[in-house]
């Protein structure tokens, strides 16, 4: 997968919406980090990863992680969605979910059984406990 760069149009949309609060060493270009971040959620590789080319690997993490929990990628998100018109691509999203093999249902399958059903009704669904009868004594 070839790198991905934000253009210049693309980052003058985001720009308002970054916090612009520098403390400490000198911040890391922005439009590298946003890039590098990107590339790495589209390919779902692991952080360590990501090219050189878009500066040191635990600051796309940290900033990822930062941004998310202050919420600045859900107001993007919001903010580019709602200036926008229609799109040009729709996108569908599937999800599965591993289960195991037994649920489905219980001993033989998924067949669908009446639970109140005649039978189950005139049966008993317990037997007395042999431990009760014999915990009674005769001598006492």
């Amino acid at each position: 997968m070839s790198e991905f760069w934000l253009s210049e149009e693309q980052f003058e949309r985001l720009r308002p919406l970054l916090p612009d609060k520098v403390r400490g060493v000198a911040r890391v270009d922005d439009r590298r980090v946003i890039s590098g971040i990107i590339h790495v959620v589209k390919s779902g590789g692991r952080w360590v990863d990501a090219p050189a080319c878009y500066g040191p690997r635990k600051t796309l993490y940290n900033r990822f992680v930062r941004w998310a929990a202050k919420g600045i990628w859900q107001e993007m998100f919001v903010t580019l969605a709602a200036a926008g018109g229609p799109p040009a691509e729709v996108l569908i999203d599937s999800t599965h979910m591993k289960a195991h093999r037994s649920a489905g249902g219980g001993k033989g399958g998924r067949s669908s059984r009446r639970s109140g059903s005649v039978e189950a009704v005139a049966t008993a669904s317990s037997t007395r406990s042999l431990t009760a009868k014999a915990a009674r004594s005769v001598s006492c």
